[in-house]
């Protein structure tokens, strides 16, 4: 097949290309906000170039588009907002409208974001709301006019490739950079928040198992164990120290994994021995 994912030099849309690589010709279309030439991968085809013109760039009849590619942090989001609705509201559009045009499968990788607290996670930040409505959108398409599609949620990816410095660093990279460099590991406060911790290679196995079976909405791919920001910390055995809370930093997130169970996906990694490993190797 031909196969589209947008965000494909980034964490987890370099991994999704190594993974889908040797079956599928494979098309990257990246802006390189947050992703790297670094993370390219040998045989993939990278197109630099923004969502919202996807149209323009993309001259081929995709089979499936995978689409990564949209501004995925909570807190930065307050002041990134034009960053937000550029990428994930007109970008989903230009996305969504092709769709319509090639008559592509859409896999499209929501927040978990949306069901955290209870629901009312979806509108605590800029991030979190574009992705809920994104969803909805997503949803509409397929009722209005028969696009195939399917939305994932994922939680706390972590692993090799992810962002380690920067204001659009990941937890646990930001963690292992703090220890490395023998720096206190900073907390938000008040550090109870419950987090799905989920490792690289599970999201990969589960995003190929929805684009080759999936259909509709509720993917949600994450380990089902929650663990606190601050158990995570602890797990170091490292200096911490806390932060002032920060808005939309959500308490909890609802995770219901049984309808990807019913494809056959199973979470296989634990960030405890992810830790440990880690430590080990000094």
């Amino acid at each position: 097949m031909k196969i589209l994912v947008t965000g494909g030099a980034g964490f987890i849309g370099s991994h999704l290309i190594e993974g889908i690589l040797s079956n599928n010709e494979v098309y990257s279309l990246d802006n390189y906000s947050t992703g790297s030439k670094e993370n390219h991968i040998k045989g993939a085809i990278y197109i630099k170039g923004e969502t919202k013109d996807i149209d323009k760039l993309i001259k081929f009849t995709p089979d499936i588009i995978y689409h990564l590619g949209e501004y995925s942090r909570v807190e930065q989001s307050f002041d990134d907002i034009e960053k937000v609705w550029s990428s994930n509201k007109d970008g989903i559009f230009a996305v969504l409208q092709f769709c319509r045009k090639t008559k592509a499968k859409i896999v499209y990788a929501g927040s978990s974001t949306k069901f955290g607290d209870d629901g009312i996670g979806r509108t605590q930040s800029p991030y979190a709301w574009s992705k809920a409505s994104n969803t909805e959108l997503v949803e509409n398409y397929g009722n209005w006019f028969g696009i195939t599609y399917a939305i994932t949620y994922f939680y706390n990816v972590y692993g090799g490739r992810e962002i380690s410095f920067g204001k659009y660093a990941t937890l646990i990279a930001l963690f292992k950079e703090k220890y490395k460099n023998n720096l206190p590991l900073t907390v938000v406060k008040p550090g109870t928040q419950l987090r799905n911790f989920t490792h690289i290679d599970d999201i990969i196995s589960g995003l190929i198992i929805v684009g080759e079976r999936g259909l509709g909405d509720g993917y949600c791919i994450g380990h089902t164990k929650a663990y606190s920001i601050l158990d995570i910390a602890k797990m170091f055995g490292s200096k911490i120290e806390m932060l002032q809370e920060r808005r939309g930093n959500r308490a909890s997130a609802s995770i219901k994994c049984e309808k990807i169970k019913k494809l056959g996906w199973q979470e296989e990694k634990s960030v405890e021995e992810h830790i440990s490993d880690f430590l080990k190797q000094g």
